[in-house]
């Protein structure tokens, strides 16, 4: 029992965090925001008929999964990986900064020019599991066989293991408990909780969480929220110069979601041009891979341990 209720498997959930008084954090170069961009890289992963799976991704505008094959939903993928990615790619290297591809394995088996890419143009890659899936509608032993597939597959595509992890739709109760015993990861990201990296224990493991936004999502577009690409910009921006201001005294961290197959169309493109430039216009601003904000925080902030998660599974 914990609080009167019965205990169930899985993390215990934290409402509290640092209580209002982050830790102050020293970002290199004394930064005051920590911009890190993500760019998810999944086409070709997805659940398709046309690969034989059951059901396919519903369409952009949302509903219920396909049942039949719906090859416009399967090319409005195949953009991210034929034309998006790429148009991201040269995007990076104009503007001078590097960025994480939250990869799903078999997206980059199927493309293994941009998996080459990727780590060519000084980028890193993180997990997002062996294809994109829901990974609560499986078995432990079933996420622990795709975990193993997913560092194997991705050390063979880009020629280095991936040491982040981050979950399609969050985390299952077991994934973070299988990422510790899988031992060869450093962070996930599976949490939408703070606006900074915090430490957790794992049973008597420490380990660390850098925390992702669905807020600063492109995904956004897709389902119509966003309009036009002014919506976004003018929402990263003014995500920015709140954080910024909070970063005079208390150093921030900013998460940017992007989906090769969105922000890869040429005007959602500028959008996000024209929100990096105004960033970097300002002083004290990191843009940093996630593996950089991660060995930071380990190597600089490693006391701040928060709650527990306990051994107790649902076999």
């Amino acid at each position: 029992m914990r609080n009167g209720t019965a205990t169930i498997p899985g993390p215990v959930r934290d409402v509290v965090g640092y209580e209002g008084a982050p830790p102050k954090v020293s970002w290199p170069g004394g930064a005051q925001i920590a911009i890190s961009l993500v760019v998810n890289y999944i086409e070709g992963s997805e659940m398709s008929i046309g690969d034989g799976d059951a059901f396919g991704e519903p369409t952009a505008s949302g509903g219920p999964p396909v049942t039949k094959r719906a090859l416009g939903v399967e090319t409005n993928y195949e953009y991210g990986s034929r034309a998006g990615v790429w148009r991201l790619l040269d995007v990076f290297d104009e503007l001078g900064v590097k960025v994480t591809f939250n990869a799903a394995a078999v997206a980059l088996e199927r493309n293994r020019a941009v998996a080459k890419e990727i780590r060519a143009r000084g980028h890193d890659v993180i997990s997002h599991g062996y294809r994109w899936e829901d990974l609560t509608l499986l078995s432990r032993e079933e996420e622990r066989d795709r975990i193993k597939r997913a560092v194997e597959s991705i050390a063979e595509t880009t020629g280095e293991r991936p040491v982040g992890w981050a979950s399609r739709y969050g985390a299952s109760v077991n994934t973070r408990e299988l990422l510790v015993e899988e031992g060869g990861f450093l962070y996930d990201c599976d949490s939408y909780n703070d606006d900074l990296p915090y430490w957790t224990m794992v049973g008597n493991h420490k380990h660390l969480v850098v925390p992702y936004s669905v807020a600063n999502s492109d995904a956004k577009f897709d389902r119509g929220v966003f309009g036009s690409p002014l919506d976004f910009e003018s929402h990263l921006k003014w995500n920015f110069d709140w954080l910024y201001k909070e970063g005079q005294t208390h150093p921030r961290m900013m998460s940017i979601s992007l989906q090769s197959r969105i922000s890869g169309h040429p005007a959602r493109a500028q959008a996000l041009v024209n929100f990096v430039e105004y960033a970097k216009s300002f002083p004290n601003v990191w843009f940093a891979r996630r593996i950089d904000i991660a060995n930071h925080w380990i190597e600089n902030h490693p006391d701040t341990v928060l709650v527990p998660t306990p051994h107790h599974h649902q076999h």
